[in-house]
């Protein structure tokens, strides 16, 4: 199922799939519905899988209003989109961007989350420097896209190294689908995302980490250095964090090793599942 969903003055474009537990998927930068659907597939045999468009991206709406694109107004608009499909509380895989809004989601609406899944994503930046610089750099992208066109930008973006083993693994025909899914997105949409929701622009959720209790589990690839740290890092700094390292795997390793992935995710959620049915034990 194909729809739009309102949330307040700016709707979401969502698919849905399957049956069983809800769980929300949420794409990364410069992605789409379209970049998360081998996945989705892969989980809907046990779960009733929703795939969202951000703010932005794909067919969702991109508002001129910078406020619609905040970490506290994507988690907003996320529960509104759980209340539009019935949903009291769900599962969470974010990749990347989609990554740091899911935990975004789990620090500022806990009573919508059972769990999360993390891949490739982080807490945002701890350092004030380190965060000041990425703005600017943010800005620089933004500004590059709607100065130069969406196709330049999309084609160095892809060119980036963090995503070199990707197209290395997957090959040829892969990487023209994944530059055909970006060049559908708007412009002025990927620019006001990254300014309103890139690395440097969202507030950091290290201080909320302690916070957050549900359970986390922390995904990266085996070739993803930088990644691994982090999530090594977070889920030692999450009360119910789990690290898991995906083999011959890059950054995108749910597309990379979706199998051994899917199997760790499935495996996952089939725990958190199986307590929440655990009967009560009495005194």
């Amino acid at each position: 199922m194909s729809a739009r969903i309102d949330v307040g003055p700016h709707p979401l474009h969502a698919e849905e799939k399957g049956h069983g537990s809800a769980l929300l998927l949420l794409h990364g930068f410069t992605g789409s519905t379209a970049s998360m659907r081998e996945t989705a597939l892969r989980l809907a045999d046990r779960h009733r899988v929703v795939s969202v468009d951000l703010p932005g991206h794909g067919r969702s709406d991109a508002p001129a209003d910078m406020r619609a694109y905040g970490m506290e107004a994507c988690a907003e608009q996320l529960a509104e989109v759980l209340d539009g499909l019935g949903i009291e509380r769900t599962h969470l895989l974010g990749y990347s961007m989609g990554g740091r809004v899911a935990l975004g989601a789990a620090a500022l609406q806990p009573a919508r989350v059972r769990s999360a899944v993390l891949v490739g994503a982080s807490a945002g930046l701890e350092d004030p420097l380190a965060r000041a610089e990425r703005v600017k750099s943010d800005e620089a992208l933004a500004d590059a896209i709607l100065s130069q066109g969406l196709e330049p930008f999309v084609e160095r973006w892809m060119a980036l190294p963090l995503f070199r083993s990707q197209w290395q693994r997957l090959g040829p025909e892969h990487y023209e689908a994944a530059l055909e899914q970006r060049l559908r997105n708007r412009p002025e949409g990927l620019a006001r995302s990254l300014r309103g929701c890139g690395t440097g622009a969202q507030p950091p959720l290290h201080e909320r980490l302690g916070g957050i209790q549900v359970p986390v589990l922390l995904c990266a690839g085996a070739e993803d250095a930088k990644f691994r740290g982090i999530a090594r890092e977070l889920a030692l700094r999450l009360p119910r964090g789990r690290l898991c390292v995906i083999p011959d795997a890059g950054h995108a390793c749910h597309l990379e090793n979706p199998s051994a992935f899917a199997d760790a995710a499935l495996s996952f959620l089939r725990e958190i599942d199986a307590e929440a049915s655990l009967p009560l034990t009495q005194e």
